[in-house]
């Protein structure tokens, strides 16, 4: 297969999975799609290489859409990574804050910097995304309006910061998964994550049993979720991270317990621990 060079994202240049690209992977070209899927599939058809994926924020939990697509994905995680979501307000050159009276950007951004909105007396507006208001505003060459998104976002579309770090919460973080068509299951980093979808068997306490097995062999499972499978109610899916190797003793054992209470096991990805993991979790 031919390598292109290139990382795909869901969303314009600039937008904060652009950020994640740029910080994680900067000797790659990034390609912005306009859905997760279409950043998915643009692996799949050698458009791309990798793709970056945001799956949890420290804020607003999980990425719903995310847990749905990566069973299907016909991808394999291979790393993860972490952007602060620090909030700029953006606008044309030249224009001074009192000039502002509206700001644009996605709605989750917007109701995370109402503090700032309100101290300044700036109406909210809805756009569809970050990266998308920052184009807006270049465009529209109106200097009451501004955009909510990163300096990266400002940097790509020629706006200036008129205040930087302007979000409520000052440790709002945003968790990627770095996906390939082919996994990498050696270990690269002393610390390793693994991740994983399993299903339980239809007996009575199921989960409890199959999850002991974690505890009992000292395994620290870092995220676990639930969702329903195809909108049945009695198939439930979960999906797991835990630290370690597959090929350590006591995941290993864990492992083994808890294939033996689910009727499907699926590895998603082994790959290393970000540095940023602890102190997101």
């Amino acid at each position: 297969m031919t390598k292109t060079g290139k990382i795909a994202f869901q969303g314009e240049l600039g937008a904060y999975s652009h950020q994640a690209c740029h910080d994680a992977l900067p000797e790659m070209a990034p390609l912005p799609c306009r859905t997760f899927e279409d950043a998915i599939e643009a692996v799949r058809s050698n458009q791309a290489d990798i793709a970056m994926l945001p799956v949890e924020n420290s804020t607003y939990g999980r990425v719903a859409d995310i847990h749905q697509l990566l069973p299907s994905s016909g991808l394999k995680i291979i790393g993860e990574a972490f952007v602060r979501v620090h909030i700029n307000l953006l606008a044309l050159p030249g224009t001074k804050l009192e000039d502002v009276t509206t700001a644009m950007s996605h709605t989750v951004l917007l109701g995370q910097v109402r503090g700032f909105l309100k101290e300044h007396n700036i109406a909210r507006e809805v756009g569809a995304d970050t990266a998308g208001s920052a184009k807006i505003v270049a465009d529209q060459g109106d200097r009451s309006m501004a955009a909510l998104a990163s300096e990266l976002a400002g940097e790509i579309y020629g706006l200036e910061v008129l205040a930087r770090h302007i979000e409520d919460a000052s440790n709002n973080t945003t968790r990627f998964l770095i996906m390939a068509p082919d996994a990498i299951t050696e270990r690269r980093s002393e610390q390793m994550m693994t991740s994983f979808i399993f299903r339980v068997r239809n007996i009575p306490a199921a989960l409890y049993k199959a999850l002991g097995g974690f505890a009992t062999n000292g395994v620290n499972m870092t995220k676990l979720e639930s969702y329903m499978v195809k909108g049945n109610f009695t198939a439930t899916q979960f999906y797991a991270d835990i630290e370690g190797h597959p090929e350590d003793p006591m995941v290993k054992l864990a492992l083994d317990e808890l294939s033996y209470f689910t009727e499907n096991l699926e590895i998603l990805g082994v790959y290393p621990a970000d540095t940023e993991h602890r102190t997101f979790g």
